[in-house]
């Protein structure tokens, strides 16, 4: 290969790397009307979720959101797969206040005496960061379960 072959394949490289970064780096659309815990959501929050999802979730729920293989059956140790956050998931049924509170302190929290190979966040994220996860979860919804979950929610007391 000449100097300039190699010269032009480094830019190349670099060009299409510069111009994926700033792809990525572009807000996404965020449903309208979109809150967590009461607060509008924003694309930021959501760019942060995305991010904070990819690195402390996505092992388990998979990059996709599409949880572990057969998620509803036990596994030998009799735990539950990790469920899926997508559409075809649960995770649309539970209120605001509730999926705060099983990401921070576990499924125990919510479930006494559940055990679950979810850890718990509390000391691993902060509260702002938990909520931009599950902001973000929040945004790749249907409209359908987006609704759903809202009223959930606004039915939930305090769960904002």
């Amino acid at each position: 290969m000449t100097r300039v072959g190699l010269v032009s394949g480094v830019a190349l490289v670099l060009v299409a790397g510069a111009a994926a970064w700033v792809v990525a780096a572009e807000p996404q659309d965020i449903p309208e009307g979109l809150t967590f815990l009461g607060a509008p959501v924003t694309a930021e929050r959501v760019a942060l979720g995305q991010d904070l999802y990819a690195a402390n979730c996505a092992s388990c729920h998979g990059a996709n959101l599409e949880g572990q293989p057969d998620w509803r059956r036990r596994n030998e140790d009799g735990r539950m797969p990790a469920p899926p956050h997508d559409a075809s998931g649960h995770t649309w049924h539970h209120a605001d206040r509730q999926l705060f509170t099983i990401t921070k302190l576990g499924v125990g929290a919510v479930v006494p005496g559940y055990e679950s190979d979810m850890p718990a966040y509390e000391g691993i994220l902060s509260d702002d960061e938990i909520t931009a996860v599950l902001a973000f979860i929040k945004s790749t919804w249907p409209d359908r379960e987006r609704g759903f979950q809202a009223e959930v929610t606004a039915n939930d007391g305090d769960g904002s």
